[in-house]
């Protein structure tokens, strides 16, 4: 009974079956029928005009777009937990030329529109210091906790009033939006580029890095070449992209994690670490206690010495939901 993370969660049969439709002579690259669509679909998705391309990573996507931002002597501010600073093994920097990532503190893994201030304003407008050039926040946060639309008003304000790109890194956007229940743009308003995540949410190798600024995007168009992410047959990724957009699957398979993860949460009452906002659930537990839920079947990682991680999934069984929920409430 696995909770150990959505990228271990199936494939969507919709996602596949597009893939199997896709399987079928067209243009190489992006030159192809579906991956032309791509630029119209994420515009009417988000009602306004932006450019989508498609890359294999959430990494790449990241990476890619905070490049297109950043020259080699600048830096980037984000979360200390953020998953570019975590989790990317030094990408940013690889991809970027050597770009510095800035860090902050803030609760649940967000940050404040006055730690950027308060960062920015130290600095000294001279060649001794690294000068930021972008922020990047992750929607949802790396501890599901969600940035509301007014959070996000007053964070780009922030980020625009001095002159930086303001990235985010969406690789749970669709469970974020979920939670909001409000418009997909009113969840990324003021950004220039979105990594929008599909792998974690019943795809399986594509993700979509999508630019609100068209200068960016051709930018990004040479970097993603030059680092290796051009694939030869990119209608198979344009195919996965498309699947979970049409008909809404991203939102379907989005909701469908997030109340499996408030089921849990009902369950775990003073125990969690974080209020549950998307398909992330932190809870307090001794060692003995994360012992007896694996030997019961349930599979997580452990999260700090007293805690544990539990993620949810589009496809998760309702049955393992409930039974973890039971053994939860049991310990």
């Amino acid at each position: 009974m696995l909770f150990l993370s959505d990228n271990a969660a199936a494939v969507h049969p919709r996602v596949w079956e597009a893939m199997r439709v896709a399987d079928a002579s067209d243009a190489p690259y992006d030159g192809d029928a579906l991956s032309q669509r791509l630029d119209a679909a994420f515009s009417a998705l988000f009602g306004r005009d932006c450019t989508a391309l498609w890359v294999a990573t959430g990494t790449a996507a990241n990476c890619l777009a905070l490049a297109t931002m950043v020259p080699p002597h600048g830096g980037v501010i984000c979360h200390h937990e953020a998953h570019i600073e975590a989790d990317e093994g030094g990408a940013p920097g690889f991809f970027t030329h050597g770009a510095k990532l800035m860090l902050l503190e803030g609760e649940g893994a967000k940050i404040a529109p006055a730690a950027i201030e308060a960062l920015a304003g130290s600095l000294r407008n001279d060649v001794h210091q690294v000068q930021p050039h972008a922020v990047s926040i992750t929607q949802a946060s790396e501890y599901g906790r969600v940035y509301r639309s007014e959070e996000l008003a007053a964070l780009a304000a922030v980020v625009k009033g001095r002159g930086l790109g303001l990235h985010i890194d969406g690789a749970r956007f669709a469970n974020a939006v979920a939670f909001l229940g409000c418009d997909p743009w009113q969840a990324c308003q003021g950004a220039d580029a979105l990594s929008f995540g599909c792998v974690k949410n019943g795809g399986m190798s594509a993700e979509a890095l999508v630019f609100f600024d068209p200068a960016l995007a051709d930018v990004a168009r040479f970097r993603r070449k030059r680092a290796g992410h051009l694939q030869s047959k990119g209608r198979y990724l344009a195919a996965q992209i498309l699947a979970m957009l049409e008909g809404g699957l991203w939102l379907e398979n989005a909701r469908h994690a997030n109340a499996a993860a408030q089921h849990l949460a009902v369950a775990a009452g003073q125990r969690l670490l974080h209020p549950v906002e998307a398909n992330e659930v932190f809870l307090a537990t001794t060692a003995t206690e994360r012992t007896a839920l694996r030997d019961q079947g349930f599979a997580f990682y452990d999260w700090g010495v007293d805690g544990l991680r539990l993620v949810t999934a589009w496809n998760s069984d309702s049955a393992h939901v409930e039974a973890l929920a039971r053994a939860i409430a049991a310990l």
